[in-house]
């Protein structure tokens, strides 16, 4: 697969998304839709990495205190995957033999929500993913390509609530969703600038004209809070100690937030070149899109384009 553009614009400007379609593919299909690959994040998407407890697999409602006890989640109103933990295979529940899995879904409203924009934005989902799946599933490849041994914070930070993980070459080994995320450092914004109202704090907040730099440690305080604990928890189960972070989707409008976490946790940013990892996946980027490829904030896409290498290091073969 060879990439020829590179694009981005706001979902909330239907016009700029429909004009930017429109350059993608000038002749309009017959069917009134491009087809594509989609990765979404819905806010109340469910990427969450849990140990089952084999023995009581098969006694009637143990899956279902799973969702409701651990998960905190109604079963009936999401559409939810299990995968195993290591190499994201689809989970089989008949053997029922991994203890170590990831629950994916999200509520099917948000999921039907996200369908309906698509669509009205003349898009046809041929496969439709959860981004955080992808990108983790991607780090996990990257990791194991560069024969990196270091355990990885992995964060993706929302308005409300703060997805964290850990992974390293091996998959996904922790994870935890933390109801603290950008919201939550406006009221500090407010406070710290003597601002008048917390409406004023957001928008200076998003934008790009105050370097928060200097403020970071502040701001992540109550979350820094909650990582340390995952960290600490995380160090004591395995022995291991987590040596670098990466923040996923995040603005380039909100960059110092990565420094400031790896700063005041005492680890370094993931040092990040996708290129010869995509090369060897089959993806190729030509020299003129080679510096944007290699910012980490497109890593989503590129993720929905890899052909992963299964264990043996063969690669499908596609039959005509």
């Amino acid at each position: 697969m060879e990439i020829e553009e590179l694009r981005e614009c706001s979902l909330g400007e239907q016009s700029v998304v429909t004009e930017t379609l429109r350059q993608l593919q000038p002749r309009r299909p017959p069917s009134g839709y491009m087809h594509a690959v989609v990765g979404a994040y819905p806010p109340r998407r469910l990427v969450r990495r849990h140990t089952l407890e084999l023995k009581k697999m098969k006694e009637q409602g143990y899956m279902a205190d799973v969702f409701t006890q651990q998960l905190r989640i109604e079963q009936d109103k999401f559409t939810i995957a299990m995968i195993n933990s290591g190499d994201g295979a689809d989970y089989d529940l008949g053997k029922a033999n991994q203890k170590d899995v990831i629950f994916c879904g999200a509520p099917n409203d948000d999921i039907n929500a996200t369908q309906d924009t698509l669509l009205a934005a003349g898009i046809y989902p041929e496969r439709l993913e959860l981004g955080t799946v992808a990108t983790l599933g991607a780090l996990v490849d990257y990791l194991a390509f560069e024969k990196s041994k270091t355990p990885t914070l992995v964060l993706d930070v929302g308005n409300d609530t703060t997805h964290s993980f850990i992974v390293s070459a091996n998959g996904v080994e922790a994870s935890r969703p933390i109801p603290q995320g950008l919201d939550a450092m406006v009221p500090v914004v407010q406070k710290e600038l003597g601002l008048k109202d917390e409406e004023s704090a957001r928008k200076l907040f998003r934008s790009n004209s105050f370097d928060f730099t200097g403020m970071g440690p502040l701001l992540i305080k109550r979350l820094l809070k909650e990582l340390q604990s995952s960290i600490g928890f995380y160090e004591v189960q395995t022995g291991q100690s987590v040596g670098q972070v990466i923040c996923v989707q995040l603005s380039p409008k909100l960059a110092w937030l990565e420094g400031s976490l790896a700063s005041s946790l005492g680890i370094a940013t993931l040092k990040f070149d996708p290129l010869p990892w995509l090369r060897s996946r089959r993806v190729l980027v030509p020299d003129a899109l080679s510096k944007t490829a290699g910012e980490f904030r497109w890593f989503g896409l590129l993720s929905l384009m890899v052909q992963h290498i299964p264990q043996d290091g063969t690669l499908p073969v596609e039959k005509k």
